[in-house]
């Protein structure tokens, strides 16, 4: 059986992380993703690099089952190609800077005109607006979304988090925007224009605390561990700011993490009342409720803890799960890497590569059911120029030859 999108065709203008991540998401869903590169290569082939003369992992894990083909849109000749292969795709992903397109000469109207059917999806840092012409880096657009006032410890700064929200959680927005006007595509036979912002992105994903924000002007938040509120939403830590108390408790031997993650359900406080030997809790008022411990959150936790230090996160882990407890241990960078279950289900995946011999990756997280996802190599800079340019195209092999030599390929 085929792939879900085997037929699809996507120009892949993208290049960093925001449009990159979801390109692959399009490519591991089985579209004929082409990546086009400036004749340079995306920057990112040559960042963070581990190996010389390679290209960077921050590449090859954001790249995955693509092709790549090389052009320089400033050349005329270059223009020339992209007017020729426009028609051929269904759809145009890019993550420039706002106007870049127009500036190239290719304005939505004009793209519109060469392809009624293509879907051209963009990524921004801003809507339009008073931000619209900013700079945006994953960091700020979680600055800007809502995520970083309220990650972090109440005497602390604002922090940003490991995810990359505002990068890959745009990547995954534009996707579903695509894959939308993909499907209303079937019935208008029109493509239409997907654009979404990474500030709006992550603001998408920070909407619990602009349900917070509005409880607020109706008293304190009583399942945060703050003592005292002002006008916003405060960092709270490691709560879980939802309808049941969590928090991170330390486990042996008390490494940076080892540590468990445990809700505490009302369902839950008997059996942890038995596990941390202090069965005299179960049933005293001043604990017995949920309404009784909201006042007291982290003398809760910290009875916990003093159960939890003495053991590790693993036997912490079969303990709580046996009684049906939520948790769950904080997993490493190393470990995760390391985690059966997660090679089992081909969420961490080893790739050959001609210049890296074998590198990680990340799987697919969407799981299809008549057509799983199989993870193959980022391509060469240019490594499809012939397929793309001669084959499609019609491009002779002398001219081929020629446009790379006078950088328009």
């Amino acid at each position: 059986m085929g792939k879900a999108l085997d037929g699809v065709r996507v120009l892949d203008f993208t290049h960093v992380q925001s449009g990159p991540s979801a390109t692959q998401i399009l490519a591991w869903l089985g579209a004929d993703v082409v990546k086009v590169e400036a004749p340079t290569g995306d920057i990112t082939r040559k960042q963070l690099r581990d190996l010389p003369d390679a290209d960077s992992l921050y590449f090859t894990m954001l790249n995955c089952n693509k092709r790549s083909i090389t052009l320089n849109m400033k050349s005329d000749r270059g223009k020339q190609l992209f007017t020729e292969m426009i028609g051929k795709f269904d759809v145009m992903v890019e993550n420039f800077g706002p106007g870049a397109v127009d500036r190239m000469g290719f304005p939505w109207e004009k793209l519109q005109e060469l392809n009624p059917r293509l879907i051209y999806a963009s990524i921004k840092g801003f809507g339009d607006g008073p931000y619209t012409h900013y700079k945006a880096y994953e960091v700020v657009a979680q600055a800007m979304g809502g995520s970083m006032s309220t990650t972090g410890f109440e005497e602390g700064p604002p922090l940003a988090t490991g995810a990359q929200i505002g990068d890959s959680g745009t990547g995954m927005h534009a996707v579903a925007g695509i894959l939308a006007a993909l499907y209303q595509r079937e019935q208008t036979g029109r493509g239409q224009r997907v654009t979404v912002a990474m500030q709006h992105a992550v603001l998408n994903l920070c909407r619990v605390k602009l349900r917070d924000q509005q409880r607020l002007t109706h008293g304190p938040l009583k399942e945060y561990p703050n003592k005292e509120f002002g006008d916003t939403v405060p960092r709270s830590g490691n709560a879980s700011g939802g309808g049941q108390p969590g928090w991170a408790v330390r486990c042996a031997p008390g490494g940076p993490n080892d540590y468990v993650y445990v809700i505490v359900q009302p369902v839950g406080w008997e059996p942890i009342t038995q596990l941390i030997g202090r069965t005299d809790l179960t049933e005293d008022p001043e604990w017995a409720t949920p309404e009784a411990r909201l006042n007291k959150l982290d003398k809760m936790f910290q009875l916990i803890e003093e159960w939890s230090i003495n053991h590790t996160k693993w036997d912490v882990l079969a303990m709580l799960n046996k009684h049906n407890i939520p948790c769950g241990p904080i997993l490493s960078t190393k470990e995760i890497i390391n985690d059966d279950s997660l090679r089992a289900n081909d969420m961490v995946v080893d790739v050959p590569h001609p210049q890296r011999g074998t590198f990680t990756t990340v799987g697919m997280p969407i799981k299809l059911s008549d057509s799983p996802a199989e993870v193959e190599r980022s391509p060469l800079l240019g490594e499809h120029n012939r397929d793309i340019y001669v084959q499609e195209l019609g491009v002779a092999e002398e001219e081929l030859a020629e446009l790379s030599a006078n950088g328009v390929i």
